[in-house]
């Protein structure tokens, strides 16, 4: 009976736990839901909710986000609170920071300079036994490929999606990335896929990013290697998914994880690329660590809904 009732208490116990990290999640979730819906303060409560609820570490992206939240809603000594608490998480893109649009408004702030200080050190004692140059390298490309895309919105919101300046960004978009791909194809061809245990998550990320802004020959070159670096742990299985969902889009196959998304040439509208299994594309995402579809499509503006089994 004793041996029983230590077991009952252990199931409960975990029982209990599971729950809050699913209450965790799904307020996580709606929180995000609120930011896309441009609900700043609502979403920023939400994350403060689902911290409180959490019984495990919340990742570095979950504070991070959080800051990012509080930042628009004008909540200054909130937004530097979670970039620290996103620090000692373990947060290490410091140009994303840098870059981001949704934390210019702290840019002013005399806050700013030491957070990003204080982010610059914690990241460096991180990358003490990283390939430094490789690391430097990856860091350098990464900026590339994020600077022109961060001026979209900003340009298509002040001079129109078929501007002039629309039409050098892109101009700008395109030449970096010839130039990174080229760089990456070198890597890859003479390094293989680099491990995180040498340039951390964001890394190999980096190299994800340029291959999936390529083209078909190169995704279907690449794909395996990154499918190997998937398996050892070294790419996440959902950074791994879109780069499936893009190749598979490219060879004009439905998609599996619904991650990608083409214009309608009749309304000029966003819409999915066609998914398979369109029925069950949330139980897929799910196993992999991806939000549900309709969460993702409101980053884009959409309503969805996944159709009846």
């Amino acid at each position: 009976m004793k041996k029983i009732s230590v077991l009952m208490t252990v199931l409960l116990l975990s029982c209990r736990v599971a729950f809050a990290q699913s209450e965790f999640r799904k307020l996580n979730q709606q929180a995000a839901d609120a930011y896309a819906a441009k609900n700043y303060r609502s979403s920023g409560a939400l994350y403060d909710q689902a911290f409180k609820q959490a019984k495990a570490q919340p990742t570095s992206t979950d504070f991070y986000n959080a800051a990012c939240t509080w930042a628009l809603a004008g909540d200054a000594t909130k937004a530097f609170l979670y970039l620290d608490k996103a620090t000692t998480a373990g947060w290490e893109n410091v140009a994303h920071v840098q870059q981001d649009t949704d934390l210019t408004t702290l840019h002013t702030d005399k806050r700013w300079q030491p957070m990003l200080t204080r982010l610059q050190a914690a990241v460096a004692k991180r990358e003490a036994s990283y390939n430094k140059p490789l690391k430097q390298q990856l860091d350098s490309i990464y900026a590339l490929d994020q600077g022109g895309r961060v001026k979209y919105d900003a340009i298509a919101k002040q001079y129109g999606e078929k501007s002039e300046q629309m039409t050098a960004l892109w101009k700008e978009i395109e030449a970096n990335d010839q130039r990174n791909l080229k760089t990456i194809k070198q890597l890859l061809d003479t390094h293989g896929w680099p491990t995180k245990a040498e340039v951390g998550s964001m890394g190999t990320q980096t190299v994800l990013l340029v291959i999936q802004h390529s083209d078909l020959p190169t995704l279907e070159k690449y794909l395996p290697m990154a499918k190997q670096a998937t398996d050892r742990g070294d790419l996440a299985q959902s950074a791994y998914a879109l780069m499936q969902d893009r190749l598979l889009m490219w060879q004009g196959k439905p998609q599996l994880y619904g991650s990608q998304l083409t214009t309608d040439q009749k309304t000029g509208k966003m819409v999915f690329h066609p998914i398979a299994d369109e029925a069950h594309v949330d139980e897929r995402r799910a196993a992999i660590g991806m939000e549900p579809l309709a969460s993702y499509a409101k980053r884009f503006g959409l309503e969805y809904r996944v159709p009846a089994k």
